[in-house]
């Protein structure tokens, strides 16, 4: 008797934990300062190493869901986009454009704030390369953020507004290593208005048109 309630306990046990190992490897693995210790910018052959360790990550996220959790890729908002979710989408990143447009335009120069260093450093940056880390930004970001991290931890607290604002927030400090507490402005307005798209239409492919969108829009025509 003693035996089954062990076993039905560790059963119920099991998705808390493996959810929340699952967390720390998506989380805590892209909050690594991967650039840093690799001195990203140091050569193309450096940045081009540091965009693999993202995409490696992406892989261990998709494999520890598939192998360990042994869930579809569904659960985590892999599903294919209709049209509706689709215009959705492309009406989302055209209204993010227009918003980071007015703090830029607008609000930046009002309070005396300057990101001319950081842009500077990447768009000396080729093409090529910058299409590929603008790709991996929306495929991974939202893969890690948005899609792993909101399903899981809404599973976790039973709550989509606490999951919603804890992967928000951390989103939003994790630009702050490169670009400063200015940029905070910039990636918390953008990250709302993505985690509000995926808290609504729960599907990855919009949130990735509609983050390639915005970075597209700053770091390839920009």
């Amino acid at each position: 008797m003693s035996t089954d309630v062990a076993q039905a306990v560790t059963g119920r046990a099991r998705p808390w934990l493996t959810s929340i190992a699952g967390l720390l490897l998506a989380l805590g693995g892209i909050a690594l300062p991967f650039g840093t210790w690799d001195h990203a910018f140091a050569s193309i052959g450096h940045m081009a190493a540091n965009e693999l360790v993202y995409w490696g990550l992406v892989a261990a996220v998709l494999c520890y869901v598939v192998r360990i959790e042994r869930r579809p890729l569904a659960s985590i908002g892999f599903k294919a986009p209709g049209r509706r979710d689709i215009l959705v989408a492309l009406a989302t990143g055209i209204l993010i454009i227009v918003l980071l447009g007015v703090i830029y335009l607008v609000v930046f120069p009002a309070l005396h704030w300057d990101e001319t260093q950081q842009l500077r450093t990447l768009t000396v940056v080729p093409f090529w390369l910058r299409f590929i880390s603008v790709v991996r930004a929306a495929v991974a970001e939202e893969i890690l953020f948005r899609g792993y991290a909101t399903e899981r931890v809404q599973e976790l607290t039973g709550s989509r507004s606490v999951a919603g604002v804890f992967t928000w927030a951390i989103f939003t400090l994790e630009h702050l290593s490169y670009w400063g507490w200015h940029h905070l402005l910039v990636a918390g307005a953008a990250g709302a208005m993505l985690t509000l798209l995926y808290l609504w239409r729960r599907n990855l492919w919009g949130n990735m048109l509609a983050h390639f969108m915005v970075d597209a829009a700053g770091f390839l025509l920009g």
